[in-house]
């Protein structure tokens, strides 16, 4: 899926670009085609569509601050009783 997320994600712009929008379809035999195409339409797709909904990257800071606000290890503090 990730080796080659490039290919069948090029499904939604290359015909823009007027190239064939269809490589992935070398892999339709591969058992993680299926899975590979599902996930590219789920979290990629939207990407590409100018109507969808998107957020500001400000709307994300406060999970950053959360997120990089912990200490990258976790010091054991030995108990003094």
């Amino acid at each position: 899926m990730v080796k080659y997320h490039a290919i069948f994600e090029g499904y939604y712009f290359c015909h823009c670009m007027g190239l064939d929008r269809n490589p992935r379809d070398q892999f339709k035999d591969h058992p993680h085609y299926a899975r590979t195409v599902e996930f590219i339409e789920k979290y990629d797709a939207p990407a590409f569509d100018p109507e969808a909904e998107f957020f500001e990257l400000s709307f994300f800071e406060p999970m950053l601050q959360r997120t990089f606000h912990l200490p990258k290890r976790l010091q054991c503090v030995k108990n003094s009783d």
